[in-house]
């Protein structure tokens, strides 16, 4: 979502557009991952990040990219100019939801926490499970508990060398 917190306008676009276009994905096999909507270089930029089994092609982008805008057209929810990016999470994919961390059971994951957990915010290691409400990674050989509400940014960390 960005370094900055979003403004309570931009925070209410992204919550309009998500509920706008999910039950479109939905029907269509495609998970909504993602959405930001931040000011870059002067314009505004609404990205909206969208996978499915098998990966996303460029022709799929390109095709979601004309039926969403037409729909938040449709329902003006964006009342200025903006652009908008509909592309693949790519490698670094977030993890948002109770499912994402249950798909990255056994993976090497990067967390970021919102409040400290034993005097650190940030953890990289193995995503061992998710039990109870709480991620138990294995950092360095060593198992920690995480506690999921707390959890204020997660994503993926590919391992190139296995």
């Amino acid at each position: 979502m960005g370094t900055q917190p979003r403004s309570d306008a931009a925070n209410l676009v992204v919550k309009r557009v998500s509920q706008l276009v999910e039950p479109v994905l939905d029907e269509a096999g495609i998970e909504l991952v993602d959405i930001e909507y931040l000011s870059e270089r002067g314009r505004c930029v609404l990205r909206v990040f969208v996978d499915r089994d098998g990966g996303i092609t460029l022709n799929d982008c390109a095709q979601l990219s004309r039926e969403i805008g037409v729909l938040i057209d449709v329902k003006d929810i964006i009342q200025h100019e903006y652009v908008l990016e509909v592309s693949s999470p790519g490698l670094n994919k977030p993890l948002k939801k109770e499912k994402d961390f249950l798909w990255a059971i056994g993976k090497k994951v990067k967390v970021q926490m919102a409040n400290p957990v034993k005097g650190r915010r940030n953890y990289t290691g193995y995503l061992k499970d998710l039990k109870d409400k709480m991620l138990c990674l294995d950092v360095e050989n060593n198992p920690v508990l995480l506690p999921l509400r707390d959890v204020k940014k997660a994503n993926l960390i590919y391992d190139f060398e296995n």
